[in-house]
């Protein structure tokens, strides 16, 4: 059974304006860009460090940095043209007034359009921090839509979930069942050099009590133990012990959950990699819901892999509000 599940770990198989606003779904979506309209004099001054610090910030749980957005910077004459059809536009300006506005939809459907205006780099930094985390709330929002829009063109809402666990989660068909138990699943996509994975699985209250950090770290490294090893001995998947996860309360479908991030590796092995886990309270049935994500790719970067299986989990809805 090891020896299965670790190859089932490893081995991948390659894979390849103006008038009304348009809606745009390409075939193919770039996510987490910002156009970042600004004059070069200020983006290359304390306004542009403090853009930088904001949105191009390291992504947390991830093994290695990687910014929360790539940003494309413009100067200001640019604002025309082809820069509208981004989904997300920071305009940043010194003005005769200080103002800061966000347009929704303003050029097409979705967009975010955020405007900054200042007299003085102390009037334009002071809005960038004052409002950075509502930017990054909207941004993050629309883009997790967009890709569950993306993801839902040729998918079919897995029925193994809902029967299991009386969930629905909408689970690409590229990522196939590889191993079911009684209370455990796990699909997983292989991509090139590599493979992302889902599993959910469920676990009575009174074995959780009051999520915390600990509860969870202990609790997936229980089910790692259980189910997801290596060829070497004792070769398990547990949660890096090098520094804590990061934990923070969250709402799915109107669910109590927590998320915790951080990153997993295979005990007295080689593999490691980032996670996402999403413990979700049904107090009906008095049990939580674990959906969790993590990926194996080691020669690539992993902010869009982890961006993905994000997406996905958070389709997650009890079939009662389905």
């Amino acid at each position: 059974m090891d020896k299965a599940l670790f190859l089932l770990l490893i081995l991948p198989i390659a894979l390849v304006s103006c008038g009304r606003k348009r809606e745009v779904v390409p075939e193919k979506i770039s996510y987490n860009q910002i156009s970042l309209i600004i004059d070069d004099v200020l983006w290359n001054g304390e306004i542009g460090d403090s853009l930088r610090n904001k949105f191009a910030s390291p992504v947390l749980g991830l093994p290695q940095e990687e910014p929360l957005f790539t940003i494309n910077q413009y100067p200001v004459k640019l604002l025309e043209g082809y820069t509208t059809d981004s989904r997300n536009i920071i305009v940043v300006k010194k003005t005769d007034r200080t103002s800061f506005e966000i347009r929704q939809d303003q050029f097409m459907k979705p967009q975010n359009v955020v405007y900054i205006n200042g007299r003085s780099t102390a009037d334009i930094i002071g809005l960038i921090q004052e409002n950075a985390s509502e930017i990054i709330k909207r941004i993050r929002a629309t883009e997790i839509r967009q890709a569950q829009l993306h993801l839902r063109k040729s998918l079919e809402s897995d029925k193994a979930v809902e029967q299991k666990f009386n969930v629905a989660m909408d689970i690409p068909p590229d990522y196939r069942l590889v191993l079911k138990r009684r209370r455990f699943l796990w699909f997983k996509k292989e991509i090139v050099s590599g493979s992302t994975s889902i599993i959910v699985y469920q676990i009575p209250e009174k074995l959780m009590g009051s999520p915390n950090v600990e509860k969870i770290v202990g609790m997936r490294d229980s089910i790692g133990k259980r189910y997801i090893h290596g060829t070497k001995p004792r070769a398990d998947m547990m949660t890096e012990n090098s520094y804590t996860p990061y934990f923070t309360p969250v709402a799915i479908d109107g669910h109590r959950a927590f998320e915790t991030r951080g990153t997993w590796q295979l005990n007295n092995d080689f593999m490691s990699g980032p996670f996402i886990n999403y413990c979700i309270y049904d107090a009906k049935r008095h049990v939580y819901i674990v959906a969790e994500g993590f990926c194996y790719a080691p020669s690539r970067e992993k902010r869009e892999l982890m961006f993905e299986l994000e997406a996905i989990l958070k389709t997650l809805r009890f079939s009662s509000n389905k």
